[in-house]
């Protein structure tokens, strides 16, 4: 009993020590990621104070959403009036592509992974933690994407609390001029993968033609602002997966 006793403990000593390791790992990849985070944040909370959110519900809100798209999203509804099913419809398909980096991230983690660190795991999926999850060498350890969470998320929280408070606390001129950075975050993240593929940017240009005529057409001003993001994104997303398929080749490079 002896020896086995000591090699028992002498086992759960050496896992804590890697997880502790891997941890740390995680925090030091995760630093960049939330500098990043805490910059486009700020244009994400003014966003929100615009909206009506309060400093503390826009806090919340980040730190429950881990997503800038999703969450912008959100809060353009908001402060277009659109009701809770508009909103609720309108997150689903921007944040559905996480359901396809948690499908994929879970090939990562070892089959004896117990289910709350596949939930912890799954609630931290950015685009960018997914990313670095990935590319971590062999099965992953998922104290190494709360390392990176433990860095990426309070950023992305603070962020999106001093862009809130500066939206109670500055002219409303100022507060409009600095919105602006929220046309910039969206061209960081258009303009890089529309440089790459043609497809891409013309489905990008179609798009903004597109959401010009639905607000031009007598047809469809009756509608919500809410409807036609809803209607414009599953009609133009699903056009392109017909159009333009993805090879298989292609999506494991």
């Amino acid at each position: 009993m002896g020896p086995l006793l000591y090699s028992s403990h002498y086992g759960d000593f050496k896992m804590r020590g890697k997880r502790i390791d891997n941890f740390k790992r995680g925090i030091r990849v995760g630093i960049p990621i939330g500098l990043g985070y805490f910059a486009v944040s700020i244009a994400l909370g003014i966003a929100a104070r615009n909206a009506g959110f309060t400093p503390l519900q826009a806090t919340v809100t980040s730190l429950l959403i881990n997503a800038s798209a999703g969450e912008y999203a959100g809060f353009s509804l908001v402060a277009s009036g659109a009701g809770v099913l508009e909103v609720a419809i309108m997150e689903l398909i921007a944040n559905a592509r996480y359901l396809l980096m948690s499908c994929s991230l879970s090939q990562k983690l070892s089959q004896s992974t117990p289910l709350k660190h596949r939930i912890g795991v799954g609630f931290y999926i950015t685009d960018e933690i997914f990313g670095v999850s990935m590319a971590y060498p062999g099965e992953l350890d998922p104290f190494f994407t709360y390392g990176a969470a433990a860095v990426a998320s309070p950023c992305w929280g603070l962020g999106t609390l001093c862009g809130a408070l500066l939206g109670s606390v500055l002219p409303l001129r100022v507060v409009s001029a600095l919105s602006v950075g929220l046309y910039g975050m969206f061209l960081a993240i258009i303009i890089p993968p529309a440089r790459r593929d043609r497809v891409i940017a013309g489905l990008v240009a179609v798009s903004f033609a597109a959401s010009f005529a639905a607000n031009s057409l007598p047809l469809l001003q009756h509608l919500s602002s809410g409807i036609k993001t809803i209607v414009l994104t599953v009609t133009i997303s699903l056009a392109a997966a017909m159009l333009f398929p993805v090879k298989e080749a292609e999506e494991d490079e």
